[in-house]
């Protein structure tokens, strides 16, 4: 078969339908990328020409309540700053790490009222100068092109409000978790709309709601389809009446949600967390002509490349099976894989994800 676009392959995918290969993507961290360097990639180049990856843009919009960002510590490790949506936090300069949350200005009701009145959809909440200056060069190289959403449970927990206090949120104080939901969404759709009433046309909307962890879900199925779920259908909705796809990422275990979010459109998912309890031939068998499978493989095993190999072998000839498939890890690249290991990985992608 003809080689394909990055356009070509996910639209196929999206539709089903076997093309040329799989897309191939991913996503190193910092560390990765600062190895990757030591081990021979030139700083200059992009990880994904450097390996010959499958381009996907991935721009977004702001919807925070535009907090003070500075910067409070520093050291050689690690840097302690504030973030616009309000939240402290410390990230490790030079390992795979998540970010350390210490506190947040949003810690109730109240204190929401404020950070709310704050988040409007003004234009100048878009770059608009990246459109301008790339967004017709993406179109013509057979990009996908993405926009971001931020707005859900895994948004107000981790980024604005902090883990515990919005799980007991989820219970005591309901009508102000939905208030979040609604507004943050609201907002994003309302500068997406004006991104496309511009003419900028993209082909997905992707957002990030990590509901689940090893073997379970953050909620019950009830206080999902009670509280969350009619927010993320009001996002697959717009998507849909604009002809586009909506691609949800969202970590550890949520088997018990998925045919909720089938039921209410949802395209694609990821990561396919497979440590975590999601097996990602079972997902295919059930619902692989509905949904389109994104990752499930093990970054467990990245740095062991037998293993990695035999686990590719097992999954991925039934994965890309009439389409639906793009490949990638099962959360994002590790620091513990090497330069030359990646090159392989990619490699075996492409042999076996080749129709």
């Amino acid at each position: 078969m003809k080689s394909m676009t990055t356009w070509d392959r996910f639209s196929r995918m999206f539709n089903h339908q076997e093309a040329d290969r799989i897309p191939i993507i991913d996503i190193p961290w910092a560390a990765t990328i600062e190895r990757w360097h030591r081990e021979g990639m030139p700083v200059s180049t992009d990880y994904v020409d450097f390996f010959n990856l499958d381009h996907v843009i991935h721009f977004g919009v702001d919807n925070s309540p535009r907090f003070e960002v500075k910067v409070l510590e520093e050291t050689d490790k690690h840097v302690i700053h504030t973030s616009a949506w309000g939240a402290t936090l410390k990230n490790w300069k030079h390992a795979a790490s998540t970010p350390e949350f210490l506190d947040f200005i949003i810690k109730d009701p109240e204190s929401w009222k404020h950070a709310r009145a704050r988040m409007s959809p003004s234009p100048d909440r878009i770059n608009w100068k990246n459109l301008e200056d790339n967004f017709a060069d993406w179109r013509k190289k057979g990009y996908w092109i993405e926009a971001g959403l931020w707005f859900g449970f895994d948004v107000s927990h981790s980024w604005m409000v902090g883990t515990e206090r919005f799980l007991f949120a989820l219970v005591e104080h309901p009508e102000w978790c939905t208030d979040m939901f609604h507004h943050q969404l609201e907002v994003n759709l309302a500068l997406l709309d004006q991104v496309w009433d511009a003419g900028y046309h993209f082909d997905s909307v992707r957002w990030p709601d990590d509901m689940g962890y090893k073997n379970t879900q953050f909620f019950s199925l009830d206080l999902y389809r009670e509280l969350l779920k009619p927010y993320h259908k009001r996002a697959i909705d717009w998507a849909h009446a604009k002809g586009i796809k909506a691609h949800l990422h969202s970590c550890g275990d949520i088997n018990p949600l998925i045919p909720d979010l089938i039921e209410i459109g949802l395209d694609a998912l990821n990561p396919l967390e497979v440590k975590a309890g999601m097996d990602p031939l079972v997902l295919k068998k059930k619902y692989g002509r509905q949904l389109v499978l994104h990752g499930g493989i093990n970054a467990v095993l990245w740095d062991h490349p037998d293993q990695i190999r035999v686990e590719m072998q097992k999954v991925i000839p039934t994965l890309k099976e009439n389409g639906g498939y793009i490949f990638s890890s099962d959360h994002s690249v590790p620091s513990s894989v090497s330069l030359a290991d990646f090159k392989q990985i990619v490699e075996w992608a492409r042999q076996l994800g080749t129709y």
